[in-house]
């Protein structure tokens, strides 16, 4: 419940790290993220407040506040400034970061393309590129599992968008993709210049955006020409519904806006997904037990079949293992917003234009809610524990309006991807390094290292 405005108290007020002059917590908060925001909460609340370069950051980890922003009174609260500032350049008014009424409308028109049906039908697609990557490679030779999952994963979305194989484009999307990522983990005090002055990663990043925008463009106007020639069918694919979608008054998307939505699409659908299955996989390489589990659910369930839309669904310990890794190494780490009016949260006032740094890395690992937070444990998601477990203790995906559209195709994905590479291939973690202590925060949770593991076929 939202906190009654005669009884906030200023912003001031609200707990949180001294900072140092001027930066404030500028320097500790980008360069050891992950560890200051676990600090802070632990030792100033759920609702605490701290200072970026002059400006006021509240940082949310209790989940009635966060249930507060996202779901009951989620209309007061938009992605906002620094979050525009991440992603415009990027996406545009894509579906990710447009507001309002226009978002309203871009998420009607989007929505039937990730119905139950749509997704169901991109099932078998998904085991066949599984399989056909796994076709490449060789018992005992050792890979990068992150790079192979963001190649594997791009090349689902790309097939799922564009209804084609182009994966003479997929290595040029994956590289401007990554350059993006990795440009926006910031961190350093070149970012601290205005934005009109060029920088090294300002430069890579203008760099990377023309050339994604150019392949999509591409991409999208062929498509453009194939439905008008007849030669597909306005369902066909995702990009063939954008382009024929109307809206109530019977108004189609603007080309741009069309390219705005690919690339979200090809960007959200494709690296969070190659980031949960990088994850999952260090996770089960480091504990053989739960793998063997899961080995024995898939034999039982699947026999010599592969997994499908309808058999994953009894993959009941999969699923836990899914769950599991995602709460441990959530591959969106955080999420920004901004109030449109002043409001009151945890008994603070916090003013009109405040971000609000609401972290699910955090929350996802709090002993409040998790026992034994740390240790990698499927079997903690009972029927029992879910039920008692606060709502907003655990947002992957988001919550409330702006939950994202694609969850379902994305844990779909996963499942079928797991169950297909666990069944050929067991993966031994090569490096010895912590993958934890090489985590960045760019706009997802990313590998600073290669994460190699040896294959050995079963």
């Amino acid at each position: 419940m939202s906190d009654t405005a005669d009884t906030a108290l200023p912003p001031e007020a609200a707990p949180g790290p001294d900072g140092l002059p001027v930066l404030g917590s500028y320097l500790e908060s980008t360069r050891d993220f992950f560890t200051f925001r676990d600090r802070v909460a632990r030792e100033h609340g759920g609702v605490a407040r701290y200072r970026v370069l002059g400006q006021d950051v509240f940082l949310l980890t209790d989940p009635d506040a966060i249930q507060q922003v996202l779901v009951t009174e989620n209309e007061k609260f938009v992605k906002g400034e620094l979050f525009q500032q991440q992603l415009r350049p990027i996406l545009g008014n894509g579906l990710l970061n447009s507001e309002g009424e226009f978002w309203r409308r871009q998420r009607h028109l989007i929505q039937p393309v990730f119905t139950p049906r749509r997704i169901a039908d991109y099932a078998e697609m998904m085991v066949d590129r599984t399989s056909a990557t796994a076709d490449g490679w060789a018992d005992g030779e050792v890979r990068d599992v992150h790079r192979d999952m963001m190649g594997l994963t791009l090349d689902i979305v790309a097939r799922a968008l564009m209804g084609v194989d182009i994966r003479d484009r997929t290595p040029a999307i994956g590289a401007a993709l990554d350059t993006v990522m990795e440009a926006s983990a910031g961190g350093t005090l070149l970012d601290l210049l205005p934005q009109r002055l060029p920088t090294p990663s300002r430069q890579r990043m203008s760099e990377a955006i023309a050339s994604l925008d150019r392949i999509v463009d591409e991409l999208v106007d062929e498509k453009r020409q194939a439905l008008r020639a007849g030669d597909i069918e306005p369902d066909a694919d995702v990009v063939s519904a954008l382009l024929t979608a109307e809206d109530d008054d019977g108004d189609r998307m603007a080309a741009e806006q069309v390219r705005d939505e690919v690339k979200t699409l090809l960007l959200a659908g494709h690296e969070t997904t190659a980031l949960a299955l990088t994850f999952t996989l260090h996770l089960l390489a480091h504990n053989p037990e739960v793998e063997e589990t899961l080995l024995a659910e898939l034999e039982a369930e699947l026999g010599d079949d592969d997994a499908g839309f309808d058999t994953v669904r009894d993959l009941e310990y999969l699923d836990k293992v899914v769950t599991e890794s995602m709460r441990l190494l959530p591959p969106v780490h955080g999420i920004l917003r901004e109030p449109t009016e002043d409001v009151t949260i945890g008994g603070y006032r916090v003013p009109e234009g405040t971000p609000l740094s609401i972290s699910q890395w955090t929350v996802h690992r709090d002993p409040a809610h998790y026992d034994d937070p740390l240790t990698f444990r499927p079997e903690r998601w009972t029927d029992e524990f879910e039920a008692d477990l606060h709502p907003l203790a655990y947002f992957p995906f988001s919550s409330g309006p702006r939950r994202c559209v694609g969850d379902r195709f994305a844990l779909l994905e996963a499942k079928l991807v797991l169950a297909t590479l666990l069944r050929r291939y067991s993966f031994e973690a090569v490096d010895p390094v912590d993958l934890e202590s090489h985590l960045e925060a760019s706009i997802t949770t990313r590998p600073t290292v290669p994460v190699q593991m040896r294959l050995h076929e079963r």
